[in-house]
């Protein structure tokens, strides 16, 4: 005979939790897809007023949301190409405030300067999360470097979508 299985009641914390989780997950995704888009504004109203981007391994920092919008531009202005993909990492909610949480997001990023050299990298961002009314934003990342690579690269970057020859359906 076998044992009748309980499950622990789903509690308002339990859900709470669960929501707070998947806010974070689409922030730090919507960060991967403005940067990828270019949507300097977008990615700029993902920080609190006072967020900060902080890349100690090439003595960068962003404090403000006009810094960093400014400073992403500037850096996406430089290369030819630059594709960032981004893994979510753990999430762990600040156990005196329920508005803080920690996390990490795992990156590989590849791409061409417009002087011809290439960069391909793999990294983490080490982030604070802050809940504002408008939502989850991020209060700070910092960018740690864990693998570099400035072999030229041997792809090409994709044709813009107008620049596509027309092929037929099918």
């Amino acid at each position: 005979m076998t044992e009748p299985t309980t499950t622990a009641p789903t509690t308002t914390a339990t859900l709470d939790a669960l929501r707070d989780g998947a806010a974070i997950d689409a922030l730090r995704a919507e960060f991967t897809d403005a940067v990828m888009v270019h949507d300097f504004d977008r990615l700029a109203s993902l920080f609190t007023d006072d967020g900060a981007v902080r890349m100690p391994d090439v003595h960068a920092v962003a404090e403000g949301r006009a810094a960093i919008r400014a400073s992403v531009e500037r850096m996406q202005g430089s290369w030819e190409f630059f594709v960032q993909v981004s893994t979510p990492g753990a999430v762990v909610p600040d156990p005196d405030d329920p508005d803080a949480a920690t996390g990490r997001t795992f990156l590989e990023e590849l791409g061409r300067l417009r002087d011809g050299t290439s960069h391909r990298n793999h990294g983490i961002y080490h982030d604070r999360y802050r809940r504002t009314a408008d939502g989850w934003r991020f209060a700070e990342r910092v960018y740690e470097l864990r693998y570099v690579d400035d072999t030229p690269l041997a792809g090409t970057p994709g044709l813009p979508p107008s620049a596509r020859p027309l092929t037929p359906a099918g």
